[in-house]
């Protein structure tokens, strides 16, 4: 099913294909090998934007997803719907309804795992993958309830803060733009609060989130007019799909651990993080363990200056990376 496109954007194609949930919304540019790029939270697949055209232009078949449960994809109602292997056949689904058999499949964020555990569980479809701010680190350890509720002290970690449901949801949706404007602003390189400020990764006991978001301008990345294309969005669905995404981890983790316990992605692949991230910075073991987790690394880069949202903050460079790794690929 093809959808009318944006006026401003003439050449992407928008459509819809059947997935298990029902339905997943794409934007595509190009024509070539596949690449499939999948978004974070909060995002939607309008965080590609950058990408699909310089993709194209590249001679790729670039293909960004709106992940189950954001913008015109199905929004299934029962939290355990919105487990990792659930999402890993969601991306083998929109492969086949392409048309293809294989392909490269590049994350950003949530979508990092999301594209890790696709190539993990499912290394006949995605032959190459692609991993932005978040390293790959293999099913195991303890259970992430655990380790989130040890983290932070007097103070509450922002995943666990997402546990509850309607909770998060009530802080946000009241004022979705405002609130996607600080969290954007929280974690980009430009606009993130200080060392000596509190950390907006955690709330008070007793209090919000967004109490420790910045004021002041947007980010750099982020114009009025693209900060309307994702409140829109979640204006119109609210942040449940999204956020049950958080409420599945001890799932993942009971679904995973017993067949992938420390598995490692063997086909080539790509880090890209900011050197500004969290996701870079406590996760810094996981990058050094890559020499075992990613043996077929190609290629890691560590951006200077650049927060979270690394592919907008950093169009050109990001785009550089991808298209030069995705050159020396196997055919």
């Amino acid at each position: 099913m093809t959808l009318t496109q944006p006026p401003t954007a003439t050449d992407r194609t928008h459509r819809l294909v059947p997935s298990p949930a029902g339905r997943i919304h794409l934007v595509e540019q190009g024509t070539g090998p596949l690449v499939l790029l999948v978004h974070g939270f909060p995002e939607s697949w309008y965080s590609w934007r950058h990408q699909l055209p310089a993709l194209a232009a590249a001679g790729y078949r670039a293909v960004a997803v709106d992940v189950r449960g954001y913008g015109r994809s199905s929004r299934p109602a029962e939290i355990s719907a919105y487990r990792m292997l659930d999402l890993v056949e969601d991306s083998v689904s929109v492969v086949r309804a392409l048309g293809e058999e294989t392909a490269v499949v590049v994350g950003h964020d949530w979508g990092a795992t999301v594209a890790a555990h696709a190539a993990l569980v499912r290394p006949d479809v995605f032959r190459a993958v692609g991993l932005l701010s978040v390293p790959y680190t293999p099913p195991g350890g303890p259970r992430p309830s655990d380790v989130f509720a040890g983290m932070g002290g007097d103070e509450e970690f922002y995943v666990a803060y997402f546990q509850e449901p309607g909770r998060a949801e009530g802080e946000i949706e009241p004022d979705v733009r405002g609130w996607l404007a600080g969290f954007y602003a929280a974690f980009s390189g430009d606009t993130m609060p200080g060392p000596d400020a509190p950390d907006p990764h955690f709330a008070a006991r007793g209090g919000r989130l967004r109490d420790r978001f910045p004021g002041g301008p947007l980010p750099g990345w982020l114009t009025g007019p693209d900060l309307d294309v994702y409140a829109g969005e979640f204006e119109r669905t609210g942040l449940t799909g999204a956020l049950n995404r958080y409420r599945n981890m001890d799932r993942d983790w009971e679904d995973l651990t017993p067949g992938y316990a420390g598995a490692p992605l063997t086909q080539p692949s790509l880090f890209v993080g900011g050197a500004l991230d969290a996701s870079t910075t406590w996760l810094a073991d996981a990058i050094a363990a890559f020499p075992e987790t990613l043996p077929g690394l190609r290629s890691s880069h560590i951006l200077d200056g650049c927060g979270h949202w690394l592919q907008q903050e950093r169009p050109e460079q990001v785009n550089r990376l991808l298209v030069d790794w995705l050159a020396g690929l196997p055919g």
